[in-house]
């Protein structure tokens, strides 16, 4: 199994008010089929501190079953769940998580590239989504954290 190629960017703190909201961890992902690697970037805010600390990049391989099956879940859990409408006006997993996914055959985001609101999304998720939400996070994390 291979991975597909595609552009992931899962940032935790989305939600502002007035302001923008201040993210508290930005992790890329990049997948390059071939050279059959996963290209991570993970930058992380230190409780207490104003901002994010340098992104720490690594290469891990996708060319271990585990890997390539995980992406394959992550993008099937994506394909199916909804985000809110309008962009942006709600956080409706309630996990103050966003996720952008993009690939040849999907792209996918939830909370709005300036972050979510204190609106009312026309969209809500149904608990299973939640579910599956929090599962791709899970995943997401699952990558971060495999060693280089």
């Amino acid at each position: 199994m291979s991975i597909p190629e595609f552009s992931l960017r899962l940032q935790h703190g989305i939600i502002g008010g007035f302001a923008p909201p201040t993210p508290n961890q930005i992790v890329t992902i990049t997948g390059i089929p071939t050279q059959n690697l996963l290209n991570i970037t993970s930058a992380v805010r230190p409780k207490g501190t104003p901002s994010l600390q340098d992104a720490v990049p690594k290469s891990i391989s996708a060319a271990d079953a585990h890997t390539a099956q995980l992406v394959a879940e992550l993008k099937s859990i994506l394909a199916t769940i909804p985000t809110e409408s309008p962009p942006g006006s709600q956080d409706i997993y309630g996990l103050d998580t966003s996720i952008a996914f993009g690939s040849d055959d999907l792209v996918w985001q939830n909370g709005g590239p300036q972050g979510c609101g204190q609106g009312v999304s026309e969209t809500q998720p149904s608990e299973a989504d939640k579910t599956k939400f929090k599962r791709a996070v899970e995943i997401v994390q699952e990558l971060q954290a495999k060693d280089a």
